[in-house]
């Protein structure tokens, strides 16, 4: 068994590609092992800014012959379909294949051999198709070539038990092809000139000697280490980031953490303002003090050793910070000097959507849903909701969120405390764009609720309106997104909410239950349950809609909710399979049953069961307690498992006993189905 050594050194990769294609590469090549009839026994991919890394343990140093057998088409099919069978097989004519005798006919079989040989000789090939296959977001030609890679490519070492594999990759025009070797190059600064590699433990040891750190993991400890250190030592905290560390270790072959300081002067800006600045646009890491408040320190990952201890590189980062703080602090001193109520005009040179008009026609619409849906929240102040209603996008014309757009709606909630509007009314503006993600603050408190779900309503009735709805994975406006933010806020605290008041749009109800089936699938909720509760009604409060799917759930999986079903699915099958023969026969089974032709005592004590049932579910159905309602069905098993052994339903000769008996099973499966539609449990 041998190694297989592969590294693709390029220009910079995003840090945001490196990952996934260190996966596909992976997926690639490894696929293409296996369609050779190659074993291995691991595969491992690496990735930094620069290369991309495979190695590939245990595979054999030959590949066996092999032999397959190919079934074609019954002897005497049309000729079209033997030709095919002839060209897939690579068999000239049918003097080259086999007639045999299946017990079903007779066919024709091709056995076709494949030769064996040294494995280095088909890895060539499976390398140049992972990497022509390799799926980048984004691609790039450079020179005059033809090729497309992420960045211009610049080796390729491919080693195979110690030797390197015979190949080429060819950029195209009239650069010269780049062949495959044993050599690559270190660190971009910290390391002069190639230097051969003869496997996987060297490659990753020379490496480490030039200064670049293989294994995105390893660089993540440093990098956390590292930080985690640097605070310790200035009495601070490291605010958790995992996508944050991701990121940066994506951009740096040789971290080293270094720590820097905010001028004080800029300490009093809002801390999301200070966050956006030093975290989404420089890529340093934040801290806190002991209190949660930011500290005026932060920690910046270079990618170079510095003779001084990283002073200069501390002193660029701190001159390149300074300015954009300094744009912040002009812009939120400016900002305050003017009220969110003044703003309000300029909404209307925003364009929301060509067919949907302005932000401030927008804000009217949502002003206006809003005070609908506080009628309906406890302890929502409706005079609160409009007045934040109508405030929650005037921060979008402010200076800060222009220079700053991941801040709008948190900007607002700082104007109006400076404002010294009501807090609620503050709170309600930072919190209406709330919940962006699964794992966002969901808002609680009942002015925020109300105006959250006021935004995210108004954007999907808006949309629906003008038909733009999301399509397959297309979905531009994030409707999807709008939905199961709405779905959080009315489940997460428990409102009860009649959505399908808001709007007109039956499919948009529709929208809705499709969200909520995805979000409980992934709550570990079986599918049929969620689609039997949502059939067996227009059921538009998601709070009894979830109570009802949590009932079913539990019922179906105890064993008296399954012999039950097994009843109630008998039954159904009998009326739906009349109702089929007979299209007028729903009308007149939809009545009870007539207690004066029940004749046997198996059907009377269905009668009997049904009747008692009915008394608790309805009071059960009234209080929703569907748990309760579902245990009320559960006396039906034993009278319907002797009614269906010694009744006899289809009694033809006597057609209204035959209509009494199908009234009396309707009936179960209308029962039963006031909770959910049983008959969409599978099983």
């Amino acid at each position: 068994m041998a190694e297989l050594l592969l590294e693709l050194l390029s220009e910079e990769i995003p840090a945001r590609m490196q990952a996934r294609a260190a996966d596909d590469f992976k997926r690639l090549v490894c696929d293409g092992l296996k369609a050779a009839g190659l074993s291995f026994t691991e595969a491992k991919a690496f990735a930094t800014p620069r290369r991309l890394a495979l190695v590939v343990d245990g595979v054999p140093a030959a590949r066996a012959d092999v032999s397959e057998e190919k079934r074609g088409p019954r002897v005497g099919a049309p000729d079209q379909a033997v030709q095919g069978f002839l060209k897939g097989a690579g068999l000239a004519s049918l003097d080259q294949a086999e007639k045999r005798d299946t017990g079903k006919g007779e066919f024709w079989f091709a056995v076709i051999n494949k030769k064996g040989g040294p494995t280095a000789d088909a890895l060539p090939g499976i390398v140049d198709a992972a990497m022509k296959a390799l799926p980048w977001p984004k691609s790039m030609k450079w020179g005059s070539g033809t090729m497309q890679w992420v960045r211009p490519l610049q080796g390729i070492v491919a080693l195979f038990d110690g030797k390197v594999l015979s190949g080429e990759v060819s950029p195209g025009g009239e650069m010269l092809p780049i062949k495959f070797g044993d050599t690559t190059r270190g660190h971009r600064f910290l390391s002069k000139g190639a230097f051969a590699v003869t496997g996987f433990s060297d490659y990753v040891a020379k490496l480490k000697a030039a200064h670049v750190v293989l294994d995105p993991a390893e660089r993540k400890k440093i990098i956390l280490d590292g930080a985690q250190k640097l605070c310790a030592d200035a009495s601070v905290t490291l605010k958790p980031d995992d996508g944050l560390l991701d990121e940066v270790a994506g951009l740096v072959e040789w971290p080293v953490p270094l720590m820097g300081t905010i001028d004080a002067q800029y300490m009093s800006l809002p801390a999301e303002v200070l966050i956006v600045t030093v975290k989404t646009h420089l890529r340093y890491f934040v801290t806190t003090k002991a209190d949660g408040a930011l500290a005026n320190k932060f920690v910046v990952v270079a990618n170079n050793l510095a003779r001084d201890g990283g002073a200069v590189i501390v002193d660029g980062n701190e001159r390149v910070l300074r300015p954009r703080l300094s744009d912040a602090k002009f812009f939120w001193d400016q900002d305050r000097k003017q009220t969110l109520e003044s703003r309000l005009p300029a909404l209307q040179g925003i364009v929301f959507h060509a067919k949907l008009g302005t932000q401030a026609e927008r804000v009217e619409h949502i002003t206006e849903l809003a005070v609908e849906i506080a009628k309906l929240v406890p302890g929502a102040d409706v005079a609160q909701v409009a007045q934040a209603a109508r405030l929650c996008k005037a921060d979008l014309v402010s200076g800060v969120v222009g220079e700053f757009p991941e801040v709008q709606g948190i900007m607002g909630r700082y104007y109006a405390l400076e404002e010294k509007l009501p807090e609620a009314v503050a709170n309600a503006i930072g919190d209406h764009y709330a919940p962006v993600g699964p794992n966002d603050r969901c808002p609680s408190a009942p002015v925020s609720i109300a105006v959250a779900l006021a935004d995210k309503l108004q954007t999907l009735i808006s949309f629906w309106s003008i038909n733009e709805k999301p399509t397959g994975s297309r979905d531009p406006f994030a409707l999807r997104r709008a939905a199961l933010g709405v779905i959080r806020i009315i489940v997460e605290n428990k409102l009860r909410l009649p959505l399908s008041t808001f709007f007109k749009a039956p499919d948009l109800m529709a929208f809705f239950a499709e969200r909520l089936k995805v979000q409980m699938r992934e709550k570990g909720v079986r599918h049929d349950v969620v689609d039997a509760v949502l059939a067996a009604g227009s059921e538009d409060d998601l709070v009894r809609l979830l109570a009802k799917v949590e009932a079913v759930q539990g019922f179906v999986g105890s064993e008296a909710g399954k012999n039950l079903l097994t009843a109630y699915g008998r039954a159904a099958n009998i009326v739906r399979a009349e109702e089929k023969k007979d299209k007028g026969l729903a009308a007149r089974i939809a009545a009870a049953p007539d207690a004066a032709l029940l004749e046997q005592d198996e059907e009377k004590a269905v009668a009997t069961a049904l009747s008692t049932a009915e008394q608790a579910v309805t009071p059960a159905l009234a209080r929703e307690d569907f748990a309760g309602a579902m245990a009320a069905f559960a006396g039906l098993r034993g009278p319907l498992d002797a009614f269906f052994d010694k009744v006899t339903v289809n009694v033809t000769e006597k057609p209204d006993l035959r209509l009494n008996r199908l009234k009396l099973l309707n009936q179960i499966r209308a029962t039963m189905d006031r909770v959910a539609d049983f008959s969409k449990i599978e099983g």
